[in-house]
């Protein structure tokens, strides 16, 4: 579900993932290991809301990890 907030478009974490072409369950442990940085931007429930610029982040990991598989 994409967010508009004081005219910035924010994704939730299903989104993002989906958009980034990786499962929530490697996202969460990619953050707990370090391999990414954790997003900024929480709503007031503490849930992550990511830019496009931090699905760009998570999708160049995600492409480093395929051609590293190879």
């Amino acid at each position: 579900m994409t967010l508009r907030i004081s005219g910035k478009t924010y994704y939730r974490t299903s989104e993002a993932c989906r958009k980034a072409g990786l499962s929530k369950a490697t996202l969460f442990r990619w953050l707990r290991a370090g391999t990414i940085q954790d997003v900024e931007n929480k709503d007031r429930n503490g849930r992550r809301l990511f830019t496009s610029n931090d699905i760009k982040r998570i999708k160049s990991e995600v492409t480093k990890v395929s051609r590293n598989a190879n």
